[in-house]
């Protein structure tokens, strides 16, 4: 059984089967897929993603069960970690191995100093122009939409921050002149690793593009909680149960039993000091409500467990 999914017996079957699924994304897969998938597994249409994914890429995707689909806008999901490879010597369209090739030179000759100062350059607080085939609108429409009608996308650059930015390993392609590097980032929600990759590249004079993407943490949650969908056959149920996911998610406030029957018929609670969204929680553990304070109230964003329910 999942971790924490356990509800008792006289919980609302819908409450009882909520909770998170943390996903270890399969390559070629997209998020949808990934989602019509879980939804024949879980037997439920109520399933919901927090965010995408590349199809390239594999590891971690976030997804809600039932109930637990309406936290997913509220999740602090804010800073990711990825392991990914990067091509010097190689431009594409996509700036990944799936498109189509611009651009090829020989950099046999960049040195490990001079990929040091410019990785460094584009660690901290930086501005990005997003990868062309980007989920980013444009007047309405997904920009790698435009981009697969003809259209030229040019997106503007827009701040993010790159916290770790690290070289693990190098490996050279003599026959091709290509240089591999094997890197880890964590950096903040909205940061393109493919654009990481076309940024070196051409800081370096030789080109670059990502080969593979591996997402190791969204938020609080890692691979550790992460599991396949060949894994997930075997046991269809939430990584996480709605208390457990929200205890992981949120900053915690402990209340009274009274206090979450307050919360439970839809009043408020007096304020205590807490910024931004949080969960207040039972003397059972038990997720009652998800609170946001302004001036003298602190009421709830998200009733868990209604008393109507």
């Amino acid at each position: 059984m999942a971790e924490s999914a356990h509800v008792s017996a006289s919980e609302n079957p819908a409450l009882a089967r909520a909770g998170l699924l943390i996903v270890d994304k399969d390559a070629g897969m997209t998020s949808h897929d990934v989602v019509a998938r879980c939804r024949k597994l879980l037997g439920t249409r109520k399933i919901g993603h927090a965010g995408t994914l590349d199809p390239m890429a594999t590891g971690v995707l976030v997804l809600g069960v039932e109930r637990a689909t309406k936290i997913l806008g509220l999740l602090a999901l804010t800073t990711k970690s990825y392991t990914a490879t990067i091509r010097l010597g190689r431009t594409t369209v996509t700036d990944d191995a799936e498109g189509e090739v611009v651009d090829t030179v020989d950099a046999s000759h960049v040195t490990d100093e001079q990929i040091a100062v410019e990785v460094q350059a584009l660690t901290g607080d930086i501005e990005q122009i997003p990868a062309s085939v980007s989920a980013i609108k444009i007047d309405g429409k997904r920009a790698y939409a435009r981009m697969r009608e003809g259209e030229t996308v040019e997106l503007p650059a827009r701040p993010v921050t790159v916290s770790r930015f690290a070289v693990l390993g190098r490996r050279d392609v003599p026959d091709e002149g290509f240089v591999d590097l094997d890197v880890v980032v964590d950096c903040s929600s909205g940061t393109y690793i493919r654009a990481l990759a076309r940024d070196l590249g051409a800081a370096l004079g030789v080109g670059g593009h990502l080969t593979a993407l591996r997402r190791t943490q969204v938020g609080p949650f890692g691979l550790e909680h992460a599991r396949t969908l060949a894994q997930l056959a075997d046991d269809p149920s939430p990584s996480l149960g709605i208390d457990a996911a929200i205890r992981a998610a949120f900053e915690c406030r402990s209340v009274t039993d009274d206090e979450a029957v307050i919360l439970a018929n839809g009043r408020w609670l007096d304020p205590v000091g807490i910024s931004g969204v949080y969960a207040a929680i039972d003397s059972r553990g038990r997720a009652a409500a998800l609170l946001q304070e302004k001036g003298q109230r602190a009421s709830s964003v998200f009733v868990v467990r209604p008393a109507n329910m």
